[in-house]
């Protein structure tokens, strides 16, 4: 393997990948209400969920957390340890009300990784609840942290928002499902075990429809939304349309995964020429 594989593979292994889409939905989140950028919000979830999304990975097990034995999986490690710490720092200067909104998310993170009891399971085992649980909890993330930490009301619209921002991540893991498909034990009854791969794909397209048109339930509504939703709504469209149970080897755990980053950037651009 060479230098650049190795460092791509790095990249999408530590996690760095998912925690650049969570922070790209979050400044999304920003230039939606007009919110004044909280660098700390935002780098604190950026390095939280590294941190977080690593040690549901590889650390369920706390001593298989913390006892790596090769090499590769030990910078993984060091890179958790880095981003907890800088997640940690930027949380020192977060308000009271967004360390609550915080403490809620951690709470519904814990219990997707760690069982309650010795002998039950976690909510990651549950495969019809696990989407849903990580979906709320991007949503909480990414839309509602960023209008407390900005102290903006909780209104209609924000919870039209977050309606949006779970159906688009529910959308975003089927791609995930799909390909677990062939390998996910039976009595995870995940969705596509459930309905198959073709009618989970309809669901899918489903939810991408009610995604956009909540959009005009909004009581205010700009230009530059419509479009950014519309353009989301095709794009995530096509990618579930042309999803196969047989993947190429990135096909989700890249391309899929870089939507809210290509969206993020797209809205940056229409912003620039909407903008009088």
């Amino acid at each position: 393997m060479n230098w650049r594989s190795y460092l791509f593979h790095f990249y999408l292994d530590a996690s760095i990948h998912v925690a650049l889409s969570v922070f790209a939905f979050i400044e999304i989140t920003c230039v939606f209400f007009g919110l004044s950028r909280d660098n700390h919000i935002s780098y604190l979830v950026f390095f939280g969920t590294i941190a977080c999304y690593n040690f549901v990975k590889y650390g369920v097990e706390a001593k298989k957390y913390f006892l790596v034995s090769n090499t590769y999986h030990k910078n993984i490690q060091v890179v958790s340890f880095m981003a907890g710490a800088f997640a940690v720092y930027h949380s020192l200067f977060v308000s009271f009300e967004t360390w609550i909104g915080i403490a809620v998310l951690l709470v519904l993170t814990s219990l997707y990784a760690v069982p309650l009891l010795p002998n039950a399971k976690n909510l990651r085992s549950f495969g019809g609840l696990k989407i849903f649980i990580v979906a709320l909890v991007w949503g909480g993330t990414t839309v509602v942290l960023p209008a407390v930490a900005a102290e903006m009301a909780l209104d209609w619209d924000i919870m039209v928002e977050l309606a949006q921002r779970f159906l688009m991540v529910l959308v975003l893991m089927l791609p995930f499902e799909i390909r677990d498909l062939d390998y996910d034990d039976p009595e995870l009854r995940t969705l596509p075990q459930r309905f198959g791969y073709p009618r989970t794909k309809i669901l899918g397209a489903a939810g991408m429809v009610v995604f956009f048109l909540l959009t005009f339930m909004k009581d205010h509504l700009t230009h530059l939304e419509v479009l950014g939703k519309g353009l989301v709504f095709f794009v995530l469209g096509g990618l579930l349309l042309v999803t196969k149970r047989n993947q190429s080897q990135f096909f989700s755990s890249f391309w899929v995964e870089s939507v809210p980053i290509f969206w993020w950037a797209c809205i940056l651009v229409m912003d620039a020429f909407l903008s009088p």
